[in-house]
């Protein structure tokens, strides 16, 4: 590629890492564009972590005792996996669900950043939303009568159909009217293949009786049977508000859990504390460029100046990877370690330019051009700078497969600093220390 298109090419991704990396300004007046008013700055905040947004985590502890131990691991996964979709349904961005096993313990760690209540966190994990249909008898007993004169409500004396949650195909919030349905949030339903054969019989079956709804042995809507329903469509209506019933439905499409669990630790972290954490890394990460930048500067001089220009570009780089993954790869959710990453990788970006520089040194000691010095410079301490990062990489690899979420975070970064590194390392400062010693 000749030197001036790589040139334009490194202008453009800086302009467009610029603006990725731009925050919305009031200040600055939003722009009109075909009369529609259109603010093209701040679209990409980036993703923060539990530990820097604040939010929750809940440890759940499987119960294993019933389950043969050679399908142990497929009952966590399948845990894991439901946990997962019912806190996806519900809506927590940059939610984490994860497995560890201690021995014979096997736990799922679940982290909702930006939730604060932790026990409605602990509710959306942990319940088991076993929904079943169960039918009135004609007349009760002598007994039962007898206890809905002391208070039992005579719901409670339903008895079980074979239709239950296992015959839902789906479930979703929607609204009646004043016309037709009961006014205001509803769920409807619908079943499978199978169930709807189950619950046309049903149906027929009660015309004119109540068809109470069970979840988890509680009573939510007791409908009264209006005609045979064929096709397996109904809609269940009662007092819901619309909290109630999206949670109704996140249980009801997230379905049971194939293991008991329970709930051994729950936590909520303050937003006022992951603040602190942002702003003292800050701090940090400002702290450290400045002195890799004071320090090549005076060290290495014009070359150092070209480091540093490299440097901010590398910087701007991998900030707006972290925002974008440049609408290749998903956005990087940064955690505290991910800092901690980020700020290691900026002193890994500088090292190679070391290696470069002290190698173009040599090379012009013995007598070698500054033009043909550049060149055999960055060929020969290439092979170096490689297989020093490979290795990094390769370290970076084993921490993210076999890491906690807090170890993961500092692979992921690390990783990514590395890589666009060796980009501007290779590409970025060669590039300019062209433009300089062709001059």
């Amino acid at each position: 590629m000749k030197p001036r298109l790589i040139l334009w090419t490194i202008i453009v991704l800086t302009i467009l890492a610029v603006w990725l990396n731009t925050p919305s300004i009031p200040q600055i007046p939003v722009l009109k564009i075909l009369g529609k008013k259109v603010d093209i700055l701040g679209k990409f905040p980036i993703k923060l972590g539990l530990d820097l947004q604040g939010g929750t985590e809940v440890i759940l502890e499987t119960q294993m005792d019933k389950i043969a131990p050679a399908d142990r691991d497929n009952a966590l996964e399948s845990a894991k996996n439901i946990i997962e979709k019912r806190v996806n349904l519900y809506g927590v961005s940059e939610a984490l669900v994860q497995t560890s096993k201690l021995g014979q313990q096997r736990r799922i760690l679940v982290e909702l950043p930006g939730l604060k209540d932790a026990s409605a966190a602990a509710r959306l994990v942990g319940k088991t939303a076993q929904l079943d249909f169960r039918e009135m008898p004609a007349t009760l007993s002598a007994e039962e009568k007898e206890a809905t004169k002391s208070g039992i409500p005579a719901i409670f004396f339903a008895k079980p159909t074979n239709l239950t949650g296992a015959d839902l195909k789906k479930a979703q919030v929607t609204f009646g009217s004043n016309q037709g349905l009961r006014a205001g949030p509803q769920v409807a339903i619908e079943f499978t293949d199978e169930g709807a054969k189950k619950f046309a019989e049903i149906t027929k079956r009660n015309i004119g009786r109540s068809l109470p709804i069970f979840l988890d042995n509680e009573p939510i809507s007791a409908p009264t049977v209006q005609q045979e329903i064929i096709g397996g469509n109904a809609v269940i209506t009662g007092q819901f508000t619309s909290d109630e019933a999206k949670n109704l439905v996140i249980e009801l499409n997230a379905g049971a859990l194939p293991v008991p669990i329970k709930i051994i630790e729950q936590h909520s972290i303050g937003p006022t504390l992951g603040a602190q954490s942002v702003s003292r890394s800050l701090i940090a990460g400002i702290i450290g460029l400045s002195v890799v930048v004071l320090y090549m500067a005076a060290y290495y001089g014009v070359l150092g100046l070209v480091a540093d220009l490299a440097l901010v570009v590398y910087t701007l780089l991998v900030l707006a990877f972290f925002r974008t993954g440049f609408f290749v790869l998903p956005p990087v959710t940064l955690t505290l370690a991910g800092i901690a990453g980020f700020i290691l990788s900026i002193g890994m970006a500088v090292d190679a330019n070391i290696l470069i520089f002290e190698r173009m040194k040599e090379e012009t000691r013995w007598g070698k051009s500054r033009i043909l010095a550049l060149d055999l410079g960055f060929k020969r301490a290439w092979s170096s700078i490689w297989a020093s990062n490979v290795s990094t990489l390769l370290t970076a690899a084993i921490l993210y497969g076999m890491g906690t979420s807090v170890i993961r975070g500092f692979a992921i970064t690390l990783a990514i600093g590395v890589l666009v590194s060796m980009f501007t390392s290779y590409v970025v400062t060669r590039t300019f220390l062209r433009l300089i010693f062709l001059r």
